[in-house]
């Protein structure tokens, strides 16, 4: 449990380096076991989307009915080929109906499995500083929507036997739903190992240990209990920021300053230059500088850690 005895008692010394040699935010091997199943289902959900865009492409736009058979049959000059001269190919409105339905289900799936994709990578996101895996990571759902709709959309609109009236109501629908899929895919501010590294790394900073709280309720664990946002009758929990990610809270509050105080804990003098940081980082930021606890005495203090060795 977050308290104050455990700042207290770590005030006055520094904490050995082993107890931060495990420092760099890692998922919970829960967590990543169901990123890993969540992945999977949204896979067999867009490559069943896929699937029945084949065959609305290679099958049900291939469709045609001939209006007009009973026409006189002539003998084309130049080919030498018969046809029925009064005969006319329409898409049939069967087959109409069915592209319409096909349309909503590839949406369907792609928009169910893009959630249950991004649901994984807040369980184990991928690194900001890999920047073609995490884009591809992050932003696959939006991917797959392009795939899963855009050949489709085309081959509708140049179809030859659809009229203009079809080729109007099932392309407009097919734009909408391909511009949702991709809208609901796209993450705008996903979650990276950096992120999560910044928090854990304030945590550790603030409290001297790895140990943050929450309720079932909210979106982000606190470093404090008695605080008036998690005193809403649910159990308090208690765990590593990895525990507290795998629980499906996203961040570290911005209130930590506060929360702090609550709890009699020491609250370093450039609190909102940490928290200004932090924002920006939990923002998607790349290029801050995540600054290092300022204490109005060394003792206040609870854990010691040295700069690393500067890097050529």
């Amino acid at each position: 449990m977050v308290d104050s005895s455990k700042n207290k008692a770590a005030g006055a010394a520094a904490t050995p380096a082993a107890s931060t040699a495990d420092a760099s935010w890692t998922p919970t091997a829960a967590a990543k076991s169901q990123a890993t199943k969540f992945r999977w289902i949204a896979m067999v959900l867009w490559i069943v989307a896929i699937a029945l865009e084949a065959v609305a492409i290679f099958w049900l736009l291939r469709q045609r009915e001939f209006v007009g058979e009973d026409g006189q049959f002539v003998r084309n000059q130049e080919s030498g080929l018969i046809t029925q001269q009064d005969a006319t190919a329409v898409f049939p409105q069967w087959a109409f109906v069915t592209l319409i339905i096909a349309l909503v289900v590839i949406a369907a799936l792609a928009i169910t499995g893009s959630f249950l994709w991004k649901k994984a990578n807040r369980l184990d996101p991928a690194k900001q500083a890999d920047k073609f895996r995490f884009f591809v990571q992050n932003q696959l759902g939006a991917i797959i929507a392009i795939i899963a709709f855009l050949p489709l959309i085309i081959l509708i609109f140049t179809n030859k036997d659809m009229d203009g009236k079809q080729k109007g109501i099932a392309g407009a629908i097919g734009i909408v739903l391909a511009l949702a899929a991709a809208a609901l895919g796209a993450d705008f501010n996903p979650p990276s190992v950096e992120k999560y590294n910044a928090d854990q790394s304030t945590v550790i900073q603030l409290l001297g240990a790895d140990e943050v709280v929450w309720v079932a309720g909210g979106s982000v664990y606190h470093v404090c209990e008695n605080v008036s946002d998690i005193q809403t009758g649910s159990d308090k929990l208690t765990g590593t920021t990895a525990e507290a990610i795998e629980a499906k809270k996203t961040r570290l509050t911005l209130k930590f300053a506060s929360e702090l105080k609550a709890c009699g804990l020491n609250v370093p003098e450039n609190a909102d230059a940490i928290e200004a940081a932090l924002k920006q980082i939990q923002g998607g930021a790349t290029d801050v500088t995540l600054p290092a606890p300022e204490w109005a005495n060394p003792a206040d203090a609870p854990i010691a850690i040295k700069d690393a060795p500067a890097t050529a």
